[in-house]
């Protein structure tokens, strides 16, 4: 995990957010994220962490609107969506995809495009044979599909990764697989992240800070050792309860 010092590159301050007619979904939310810093929003499903994640991007569901507060951001962002191949155009090719994605983000020439686009896939450890084989989501596995998703996240160049579950819809070995390369990525690129889940052991594993969120208010915040070792609210005690260990990958130490 990363960790900073430097001034915030993204503040929330008292967000809250209401669908219609006036039901408070999400209830004066605050934090901040300093440049390169990993910030977790862990809670059950259903407590406000991937709509708040959603209001920083501006992409809220139709029906639900920001009602107060202010965010703040100083860097670009982009998102890794939950479900991967909800992400993924079904009908088109994903080298095709990321290239697209590249284009328009990075302002490249077409052949440029592809092969940033190629270039990212094998940083992210996809099969070298789809330079020559471009395959549709339907012939990847879930692991492949959701490197796609972050590949096309990372073509965006954000300041600001915004993780929502990605590793929910996976089985718990590629989940690790996945939390390591999200990792490796961010000591490299030196994005900041905010990440979403609801298992308290990838949010130890990945943050430094984290907030506890519970229908929709902040239950408790604060560094993430701290925060695990002595956790004041009984919400927190209880996930803490419920954790299932981040399983270790055959061969480490």
């Amino acid at each position: 995990m990363m960790t900073t010092s430097t001034s915030p590159i993204l503040e929330i301050e008292s967000l809250s957010l209401a669908a219609k007619p006036n039901k408070i979904l999400v209830d004066n939310v605050g934090f901040s994220l300093g440049k390169g810093e990993t910030f977790g929003l862990v809670g059950e499903s259903g407590s406000g962490k991937s709509l708040t994640l959603r209001a920083i991007l501006g992409l809220l569901p139709r029906g639900i609107e920001k009602v107060g507060g202010v965010i703040k951001k100083e860097a670009t962002g982009a998102m890794v969506f939950q479900d991967p191949r909800g992400a993924l155009d079904p009908l088109c090719p994903v080298v095709k995809q990321l290239t697209e994605v590249v284009y328009y983000r990075q302002q490249l020439s077409r052949k440029a495009s592809r092969k940033a686009a190629l270039e990212l896939l094998e940083m992210l450890g996809l099969p070298a044979s789809l330079k020559d084989a471009d395959r549709y989501p339907s012939q990847l596995s879930g692991g492949q599909c959701q490197r796609v998703v972050i590949a096309m996240a990372l073509a965006c160049k954000p300041g600001i990764l915004l993780c929502d579950e990605p590793t929910t819809a996976l089985d718990v070995t590629v989940q690790r697989q996945i939390i390591e390369t999200i990792s490796a990525l961010q000591r490299e690129l030196g994005f900041a992240m905010v990440f979403v889940t609801h298992n308290l052991a990838i949010a130890a594993a990945m943050c430094s800070k984290l907030c506890v969120m519970k229908e929709g208010k902040i239950v408790e915040q604060g560094d993430t050792y701290t925060l695990l070792q002595n956790p004041q609210h009984p919400y927190t005690q209880m996930l803490m309860n419920s954790v299932l260990p981040v399983p270790e990958l055959e061969g480490s130490d």
